[in-house]
């Protein structure tokens, strides 16, 4: 039988169902943001425009839409472990769906894995955030999910490094620009390889998910208790008759659009750019996401609120579109001030910008969560559902994204997309998370 930890107050059996949960959330990071990654080698391998290389997001981030809700459902069926352990079981199915995917460089195949794999994410999603949220003090769940996100972004810092090592030993020069050059024997040679190089991180990554199954299974991981948290909730009929919810969900959407646009497109920025170190541009943003997580964990609820934490990255968040679209694509004096010294290969004004995004908004997450579920007591599970469908952000605006780029043959002025995504989160912080009926 579970252990059910009461929402009503503090509890110190927490300690290690924090601990598990923080190990989910490393993975969450992993498989997330190796997508930023697989982009730029992807569009070699099965010779893409931007546009179709971005749907690389578009299949990972749609099954947090289509599948949320039946995995609400489900949760609520079978318990916050067991739906735990049935979504890295689908984790592990997605990572080995790599394997033909490769061998066949069938671009379809790897849309297909990253949806799978998306699947199992959404379950292990729908049940963690509020899981974190719930089991300790409110006013400092901000605090606890800025430790999550200090380990997710901590994975995505390591994710390009460790990717790129296994993709480029002895690979040589694989840029776009470089393949392209290449004669037509010596390139297809060069694509079979990558192709069949790319498998071998989610090979890895399947072995370590099945180890994690056993692990949730097994582990003393305890079932929520979410009647305390039921008080004014008993006169909603649904989920979507809690407007902070809702609009909530929206901003969510917003949020984890420019979150992708931020760590996924810098790479093919940067590479269009002529950036040297272009695969591993995402632990760029990853290490300023985890600067902003890192002052999320130290200063909420101490010294700022979840509220102005929201709003202050709604602000920082829409500064940084406007210093990408009107910054210098060739000189690189920001980053020689802030890390040059440090030998860490420099970048130019824009893309640095692009990056600095990743600190603007790392405290939409936590900041967000706690403000949604204020209130929504049994309505919890579906609650989170419905902003978890949210994430769909990164299925759609990096693809509207790389349409803007495409058609206007200039990426540094699609970023303007990201740009009405901070002003609905701007407004959320000042108003939408207050609303409490629709009359």
């Amino acid at each position: 039988m579970n252990t059910v930890v009461s929402t009503s107050k503090p509890n110190q059996s927490t300690v290690m169902p924090m601990i598990i949960i923080g190990v989910l959330f490393f993975i969450f990071g992993f498989v997330t943001w190796l997508n930023g990654s697989l982009i730029p080698f992807l569009k070699i391998v099965c010779e893409l425009n931007e546009f179709q290389a971005l749907f690389v997001t578009f299949a990972f981030y749609i099954a947090y839409t289509v599948m949320a809700f039946p995995m609400s459902f489900l949760l609520n069926k079978i318990g916050y472990k067991n739906g735990m352990a049935i979504g890295l079981a689908i984790m592990v199915a997605g990572s080995l769906a790599f394997i033909p995917a490769a061998q066949t460089a069938n671009y379809a195949i790897f849309l297909f894995a990253l949806f799978v794999l998306g699947t199992g994410l959404t379950i292990l999603q729908t049940a963690s955030n509020p899981y974190v949220v719930k089991i300790g003090p409110e006013k400092s769940a901000a605090m606890r999910i800025s430790i999550m996100g200090l380990i997710n972004k901590a994975a995505g810092v390591v994710v390009p490094v460790v990717f790129t090592t296994m993709i480029l030993a002895d690979m040589g020069d694989v840029s776009e620009q470089a393949v392209a050059a290449m004669a037509e024997a010596e390139r297809q040679a060069t694509i079979e390889a990558l192709s069949n190089k790319l498998v071998i991180p989610y090979i890895y990554m399947a072995i370590a998910l099945t180890f994690l199954i056993g692990l949730v299974k097994f582990s003393s991981l305890p079932e929520l208790d979410l009647s305390q948290d039921s008080e004014g909730s008993e006169a909603k009929g649904s989920v979507f008759d809690f407007p902070q919810v809702v609009l909530g969900a929206v901003a969510l959407f917003a949020y984890v659009g420019v979150e992708v646009i931020a760590g996924d497109t810098i790479g093919l920025y940067g590479s269009g750019l002529g950036v040297a170190n272009f695969a591993s541009l995402t632990s760029y943003t990853m290490v300023f996401m985890v600067i902003g997580y890192i002052i999320g964990v130290t200063c909420i609820p101490r010294f700022i609120s979840q509220q102005h934490a929201l709003l202050g990255s709604a602000i920082a968040g829409s500064l940084c579109i406007l210093g990408v679209v009107f910054s210098s694509t060739t000189s690189t004096s920001m980053a020689d001030i802030l890390w040059g010294w440090s030998g860490i290969g420099v970048v130019p004004n824009s893309v640095t910008f692009v990056a600095l995004m990743g600190l603007a908004h790392a405290l939409v997450w936590p900041s967000l969560w706690p403000l949604a579920l204020d209130g929504v007591g049994k309505f919890t599970s579906q609650a989170s559902a419905l902003l978890i469908m949210g994430i769909s952000g990164g299925a759609i605006l990096p693809l509207i994204f790389g349409k803007v780029a495409h058609v206007m043959g200039d990426t540094q002025i699609a970023y303007w997309v990201g740009l009405p995504c901070y002003l609905f989160i701007l407004f959320y912080a000042l108003k939408g998370h207050k609303i409490k009926s629709w009359k």
